[in-house]
């Protein structure tokens, strides 16, 4: 990779750990930041990857494993509660590079995307509607709460992605890396369960 690349991905995975942005919104910041044209070539997300976890292991060795568990903890909380949707874990919680400032995603296969929606209502959670991009590219619905973590003692972000129930086909795909893109609930209890002091 050029060296521009690599300062481009080393700025833009300060911005992923130290604000939570995801990883397209930080190569664009980055891109600003450093004052390049918008034309200037992006590293790709493996190389981004790879420049979080480093920046990781450099600034926030002590702190992220903590962050980590206690959003996994989390994210199981909300995943046992909406069980019967099937939730996967997905995201930076999923992939071991979120740090208190990351966002928690859930996503949710249903029979009927309203479905979910009715299951927030039922346990009294407030929550935005959404659009984002989602498998494949395609827009998918998105249901946002803020919950509160006791153990890093702030509010975090969770989005609930709603899909539909046949899509489920494509939960266990895996990156170039042979890592996988989501994990279902018992992986996340095991994970939660191994890493736990």
């Amino acid at each position: 990779m050029e060296t521009v690349q690599l300062e481009i991905a080393a700025v833009a995975a300060r911005l992923v750990v130290d604000e939570g942005l995801d990883y397209g919104s930080a190569k664009r910041r980055a891109l600003k930041q450093m004052g390049l044209p918008a034309r200037t070539a992006l590293p790709g997300n493996d190389e981004l990857d790879d420049a979080v976890r480093e920046h990781i292991a450099v600034f926030c060795r002590d702190t992220q494993p903590i962050e980590l568990l206690a959003l996994r903890r989390l994210a199981l909380q909300w995943m046992v509660r909406l069980a019967r949707f099937r939730p996967y874990l997905s995201g930076a919680v999923w992939q071991g590079t979120a740090t208190r400032h990351s966002d928690i995603r859930i996503e949710l296969y249903c029979d009927d995307s309203k479905s979910a929606e009715l299951a927030l209502l039922d346990i009294g959670a407030d929550f935005q509607v959404g659009t984002i991009t989602g498998l494949g590219g395609a827009p998918v619905d998105v249901l946002s709460v803020h919950s509160f973590c006791r153990e890093i003692n702030e509010d975090v972000g969770v989005h609930l992605l709603i899909y539909d129930r046949d899509d489920i086909r494509g939960a266990r795909r895996t990156d170039g890396k042979d890592r996988l893109f989501r994990a279902d609930m018992e992986t996340v209890r095991c994970l939660v369960h191994d890493s736990a002091p």
